[in-house]
């Protein structure tokens, strides 16, 4: 994993732990398990496009 992999991972996990902490609720065990996970889906496999959400032949991801 290159450092700004490392880096993306590891904002995911701060912001799954923010909301963790906002919401007074939740186990932080999964968020912070699955960033890398997560990461590497939308940044190498999902085929999604940030400009026109509603592209109709974007990848979904469904938990």
């Amino acid at each position: 994993m290159s450092n700004i992999d490392t880096t993306c991972v590891n904002a995911i996990r701060v912001l799954a732990a923010d909301a963790i902490q906002k919401a007074k609720s939740g186990h932080p065990g999964l968020p912070l398990g699955s960033a890398p996970m997560a990461y590497e889906l939308w940044a190498n496999h999902m085929h999604h496009n940030p400009k026109n959400p509603q592209w109709a032949n974007r990848d979904r991801f469904i938990l």
